[in-house]
């Protein structure tokens, strides 16, 4: 069997996932979630870790992220990201259990690409990736 060469492989070409969220439990689910759909995925617990983990690199192209976290919370994170040029084209998808239309729209105004509320299901996380032209 023979193996492609080195050079015709390249990490360039995998997308990378940032998970955000201060439970375990919920960081396992969405990485899992998003392994399967072929993302490379790191994750933080609060929305300071994850500016950190920007900041060094590599970029994610998606963050999924909680609203309700210690030290930093998402909304807040989401407007850190969009201060830095640079970082523009991160796409940002709330995953949070804020349900209330006005938070909503707060994340969104701040520059979130998408909002989805907690519980969901895998196919949903599919369905907003897909439209967004990141499957």
């Amino acid at each position: 069997m023979s193996q492609v060469p080195p050079y015709l492989c390249s990490e360039e070409d995998d997308m990378r996932a940032l998970v955000i969220d201060d439970s375990r439990a919920m960081r396992t689910i969405l990485t899992r979630t998003m392994e399967q759909l072929g993302f490379e995925v790191s994750s933080a617990g609060d929305g300071q870790e994850a500016l950190d983990a920007v900041q060094a690199g590599p970029k994610p192209d998606v963050c999924l992220i909680d609203w309700n976290m210690p030290v930093m919370n998402g909304l807040e994170f989401i407007v850190e990201v969009r201060k830095h040029r640079e970082w523009r084209d991160i796409t940002l998808m709330m995953v949070t259990t804020e349900a209330e239309q006005a938070n909503i729209v707060r994340a969104l105004a701040a520059g979130a690409h998408e909002y989805v509320i907690k519980p969901f299901t895998p196919e949903i996380i599919e369905d907003k990736l897909a439209m967004l032209g990141l499957l």
